[in-house]
């Protein structure tokens, strides 16, 4: 169970005193990752330094409307100092638009550029913002894309559902994998989510799910 865990706290009241908990919380607890905002990837890196735990950060987050050359900015430089994991948003407003092809390019410059530098691509598509036409073609567009995760929520607007779990799992490529967040706070629903295919989960309640 805690190697399925992103220890995550990525509220706007984070401080370096909450991320250098949440490193020790997550070593102590053998969870797979750290999750925190960009502004504490360095401070991070240095508490996970010589340990197993790997360190995932944010892009574009929670709305994703950042121009293309800000989120590549944003992923090399998180990249840089010492981020293993991208956690990238997809630009909602341009899906929302009808603007598949800006969408596209987009998705597919993000995913390139983590992968060109061996790091891991989670793309998170904001699932419950999504016609059932829209969930088709971002699914469509990710399974040629290939990044590592698709990832169903920021937490900001709804969080994972076992429908929506299992959605994604009937649909995408077998490669890539399913990372489930948002509003999952106890082992019950953490377990649902794993069952109908979530591969990773983000929570703040670590520590709740697995005591």
């Amino acid at each position: 169970m805690n190697k399925l865990i992103d220890h995550t706290y990525l509220s706007p009241d984070c401080t370096g005193t909450i991320v250098d908990r949440l490193c020790e919380e997550a070593v102590a607890n053998a969870f797979y990752a750290v999750c925190v905002p960009p502004f504490f990837v360095g401070r991070a890196a240095k508490n996970l330094a010589g340990t197993p735990v790997k360190l995932a950060t944010v892009v574009a987050f929670p709305y994703g409307y950042a121009e293309t050359a800000v989120k590549v900015q944003e992923i090399r430089r998180a990249m840089d100092e010492g981020a293993d994991e991208l956690d990238i948003v997809i630009n909602l407003s341009a899906l929302k638009s009808g603007d598949w092809p800006y969408v596209i390019s987009d998705l597919t410059t993000v995913a390139t550029t983590v992968r060109l530098r061996g790091k891991v691509s989670k793309i998170i598509i904001e699932i419950t913002e999504l016609t059932e036409a829209e969930k088709k073609q971002v699914v469509d567009i990710c399974n040629e894309i290939k990044p590592n995760f698709v990832k169903t929520s920021t937490g900001t607007k709804g969080g994972a559902t076992v429908d929506d779990v299992r959605y994604l799992r009937a649909n995408l490529h077998p490669d890539i994998k399913i990372k489930a967040s948002g509003g999952i706070r106890n082992k019950k629903s953490f377990e649902a989510l794993v069952e109908a295919g979530a591969d990773r989960i983000g929570t703040s309640s670590g520590l709740a799910i697995t005591k």
